[in-house]
């Protein structure tokens, strides 16, 4: 498949066929399938632990209609979601691992260590900084437009919203680079946070 096709929660068990209602828990699998990445959703009473094929699993709750959706997802899901593609080949998986690579990598969990040419590949070294172990990752030399467009995909398989998250993140980084501003002094003491602000910005021509 040259494009990654996800598919949304419905909001039913994709076992019993219950649908959920707004407060309840239930507990969602990613798996891949011949058309693309899906996602199913387990209600507690039928859920028996994630199947081995599941790229990644986590536990949720059905929102209210007037609750705003949800947009941040849990770090360690997205870093189990990054391990699973490790073994990838095909395109459309190297570009979804790539946008991953850059997601936790503005979130400060992975860090840029080195790059290599393969033949015609350029291979990244990242380091994920709590296990102290470093993974190579290909850059598929993705535009930005390409970036945003997987990022969209990426979140609705995981029902978030990553380019809401990086503009939060943005806006709280420039708000404490304005607040570095104004108290900085003559010796340059507000340049830590304006680093921070910057370091926000990375994308896949700036991580190295």
């Amino acid at each position: 498949m040259s494009e990654i096709e996800v598919a949304r929660t419905d909001g039913t068990c994709s076992i019993t066929g219950r649908k959920f209602e707004p407060g309840d828990e239930f507990y969602s699998i990613v798996i891949e399938t011949e058309s693309g990445f899906e996602r199913r959703d387990i209600a507690p009473e039928a859920w028996e632990g994630a199947p081995e094929a599941a790229v990644c699993h986590f536990k949720t709750k059905m929102p209210s209609k007037d609750e705003p959706k949800k947009t941040f997802v849990d770090d360690s899901l997205l870093v189990e979601f990054f391990k699973r593609l490790g073994n990838a080949t095909e395109d459309a998986k190297l570009r979804f691992r790539f946008v991953l690579c850059l997601i936790l990598l503005r979130k400060r969990i992975l860090k840029y260590e080195s790059s290599k040419q393969d033949g015609e590949r350029e291979i990244w070294t990242m380091r994920l900084i709590k296990e102290k172990k470093s993974y190579p990752v290909i850059n598929p030399g993705l535009g930005e437009d390409e970036i945003t467009e997987v990022s969209v995909q990426l979140g609705a398989v995981l029902s978030t919203d990553f380019i809401a998250e990086e503009e939060a993140h943005q806006a709280d980084a420039d708000e404490q680079t304005d607040e570095a501003t104004d108290t900085e002094s003559p010796d340059g003491d507000g340049a830590v946070a304006a680093e921070d602000g910057e370091a926000m910005e990375t994308t896949s021509e700036e991580a190295r």
